[in-house]
């Protein structure tokens, strides 16, 4: 661990302490938080992938049911989908069994369940592969016995933040489905984060270039440190919007 690293470890240590001397939240607070958050990371998850619609637009799609003109249908269906696996999400953090396989998978079918359906779920068949990038992905063959391995990791790991990270890299480096990987990534990092007390995590658009290379790099040489560094980053974000809602409700 860098310098850096371990004073934005103990940063995020120190304010999660502070929120959880401030639980339970205001109602209303969380209420807000939750429905701010749910547009967020749905417009955030999304436009990494090139989704285009913009934050306002994906809140009049996922608030009022509308489309947007000129905007495709798929980019609609991607919005939506993503909610439903956010709820989906929500609803596994607040039970007590080890996250399983099967969760994996469900959270990755509502991901695509409008979107792709005949992909949704299921693990692909096909060679893998990410434009612009060398990294090379195991055969199908054996996407099975590295999922079930990966599933017995996560269920034998505590939930932290370390984990929730661990478990978003692992995950796209089997990269399992033929698509929706990263979206099933980010929502199962976030996942062992709410299990933990923690606020979502958000990697924001701006953040794509330095996402993917730190990603990129992780999975070629192991080295995992600006990866990490990022997504602690953001994590430490979440918590300060967080307590400003404390501070506002107090």
């Amino acid at each position: 661990m860098t310098r850096d690293r371990q004073a934005l470890g103990e940063a995020i240590a120190a304010k999660k302490r502070r929120l959880d001397e401030a639980r339970p939240l205001a109602v209303k607070s969380l209420a807000a938080l939750d429905a701010w958050y749910d547009v967020e990371l749905t417009y955030a998850s999304n436009a990494i992938e090139g989704n285009t619609l913009t934050r306002s637009e994906t809140a009049i799609v996922l608030e009022k049911g509308l489309t947007v003109r000129g905007k495709p249908l798929r980019d609609h269906l991607e919005a939506i989908d993503h909610r439903d696996a956010l709820a989906f999400v929500r609803t596994l953090a607040a039970a007590s069994e080890p996250i399983r396989e099967t969760d994996i998978r469900d959270i990755h079918r509502l991901v695509l369940a409008r979107s792709a359906p005949a992909e949704a779920g299921r693990y692909a068949t096909t060679d893998r592969q990410v434009l612009g990038s060398t990294v090379r992905f195991p055969p199908p063959a054996e996407i099975p016995a590295l999922m079930g391995d990966f599933a017995r990791w996560l269920a034998a790991s505590a939930a932290t933040p370390e984990t929730a990270i661990e478990a978003h890299a692992r995950l796209v480096t089997i990269h399992p489905f033929a698509d929706g990987n990263g979206r099933t990534a980010r929502l199962l990092m976030n996942l062992v984060l709410f299990r933990a007390g923690y606020p979502p995590l958000v990697i924001r658009p701006e953040d794509r270039p330095d996402y993917l290379d730190s990603l990129e790099q992780r999975q070629l040489t192991g080295a995992g440190v600006a990866f990490a560094t990022l997504l602690f980053e953001r994590l430490d974000a979440s918590l300060d919007r967080y307590l400003e809602a404390v501070d506002a409700a107090g």
